[in-house]
């Protein structure tokens, strides 16, 4: 088999190239989740969403404590409700303490704000499950860098792909740090806290 660097069009210099992007655009991504640096976070910003009963929740009603902000859809099969029960974990460890998470359908085409309520029943009280508009939804996939997309399947009916971070946001609505929930409870908590 030819190696890639013999196969034509794909020269040396085109993988040097090619190796060049992936790196400026891993590094970009990390500038823009940055905290530390100068100026504001290119992630997170204002966003109205639709709750069950016709109520609606912004930016501006979790601003005063730290909050949590997670993308899913209450199809996934595995991962979202992992995460929230991760999640639920490191609130149990927290108990009456004034903080939130917002998880935020990536398929409102489906995922009314009555089932997002109904979702998150299982999980800590804490979990808020909110819905809105296509445009709404976009719009806040938008501010937060949030990657999703339908991927349909072989009976017709479809998933969706979605990126899978925790965002972590502190009292003002800034974004601090993908929040890291592969450790123990405790752990998670007690940096959690530090922001309270």
């Amino acid at each position: 088999m030819a190696s890639p660097a013999s196969r034509p069009g794909l020269t040396p210099r085109a993988l040097i190239v090619i190796a060049a992007a992936l790196l400026i655009g891993v590094a970009g991504l990390i500038y823009a989740m940055s905290p530390k640096r100068a100026g504001a976070s290119l992630v997170g910003g204002p966003f109205t969403l639709q709750l069950a009963d016709g109520k609606t929740i912004s930016d501006a009603d979790l601003k005063g404590h730290p909050f949590i902000v997670y993308f899913g859809y209450t199809h996934c099969p595995d991962i979202c409700p992992t995460t929230l029960a991760q999640i639920s974990d490191v609130f149990a460890k927290l108990p009456g303490k004034p903080i939130k998470a917002l998880f935020v359908t990536v398929d409102p085409e489906r995922d009314t704000p009555a089932l997002m309520a109904d979702y998150v029943s299982s999980f800590d009280p804490r979990i808020v499950g909110a819905s809105g508009t296509l445009r709404q939804i976009e719009d806040m996939e938008r501010v937060y860098r949030v990657y999703a997309k339908k991927a349909p399947t072989k009976d017709g009916d479809y998933t969706m792909d979605h990126s899978s971070v925790i965002y972590l946001m502190d009292g003002n609505g800034s974004f601090v740090e993908a929040f890291n929930l592969e450790r123990r409870p405790e752990d998670s908590a007690k940096e959690l806290a530090s922001y309270l």
